[in-house]
């Protein structure tokens, strides 16, 4: 039988049973493999792919919900990927055009690679802030924040899904809810008995990632993320947003060096909703 072209290749959705194809895929495209990454998203989101005749998937990507079950507020866009042997074959803006087609009015945003904004532009996807990703070995030096941190308890959770929801725009409680259990460290910044900050740390390939990071202010901030840094012996990664600068400068003072910019790009919104100078790193740029 002759082999179906890709433009008949039907786009289905992918369920946590995909997780090695995913996997897989990330391989080929000389990514990590991720499995812990993809197995959240999964979870917590809605995959798409095509199916390869000829085994794996030719495609995939996922989208993170939130706001209310049914009718979200924002999708976040993340993990597309096409197998190296059927890029450039318009594939990729295939799968897009069904993803964002399938999300209806919901506004949607992403963070694109140099290589991947134009293929976003050309859908519609307006930059609108840029995130810069830094690694290394975290070492304190000079003077830290006064800021205290400890260990989120179950009993935050409330209190950290309220926070969530108030510096991100919109409910996210399926995400945060999920934190314990995906994350090595949840740890909460207090003042007075109050939570006025919290941040996770979660492992990926050798490295820990922090996200997300969100912090009354920027002295909160870097007190979370030492407190972070102290408790583990891995690298660091986490992906800042630009307009940040101290958090950065401070960062790069204690050996995470920059490693790219990502474009944190809108469709059908102007900008993101809820308080940007609250929110100083995603989860992961995955899922926003």
């Amino acid at each position: 039988m002759p082999t179906p072209s890709l433009a008949d290749l039907p786009i289905r959705r992918l369920t946590h049973r995909d997780l090695a194809a995913c996997a897989d895929l990330s391989e080929d495209r000389g990514w990590p493999r991720e499995e812990h990454k993809w197995g959240f998203l999964l979870t917590a989101g809605k995959g798409y792919g095509i199916d390869d005749p000829g085994g794996g998937l030719v495609t995939a990507c996922v989208v993170t919900e939130y706001g209310p079950y049914g009718d979200p507020d924002l999708g976040a866009i993340g993990m597309v990927l096409v197998a190296e042997r059927h890029a450039r074959q318009g594939v990729g803006r295939r799968l897009m055009r069904h993803v964002v087609t399938a999300m209806g009015t919901t506004p949607l945003t992403l963070h694109a690679t140099p290589y991947g904004r134009p293929l976003y532009e050309e859908l519609g996807f307006k930059v609108t802030g840029r995130a810069e990703t830094v690694r290394g070995r975290f070492t304190p030096q000079g003077r830290e924040p006064e800021v205290g941190t400890r260990a989120a308890t179950a009993e935050d959770l409330a209190t950290i899904v309220r926070l969530d929801e108030e510096v991100f725009g919109t409910d996210r409680t399926h995400i945060v809810t999920r934190l314990p259990a995906f994350a090595d460290q949840l740890r909460v910044a207090e003042e007075n008995g109050r939570i006025i900050g919290y941040a996770g740390v979660w492992p990926n390939m050798g490295a820990h990632v922090v996200g997300p990071l969100i912090a009354r202010d920027t002295e909160t901030a870097k007190a979370l993320l030492g407190s972070l840094a102290a408790r583990t012996d891995r690298p660091l990664r986490t992906d800042i947003d630009v307009r940040h600068e101290e958090l950065l400068a401070w960062a790069k003072e204690r050996g995470l060096a920059s490693t790219g910019f990502n474009s944190v790009m809108t469709y059908g919104i102007p900008e993101l909703p809820g308080d940007w100078t609250r929110r100083f790193a995603p989860l992961t740029v995955a899922a926003g």
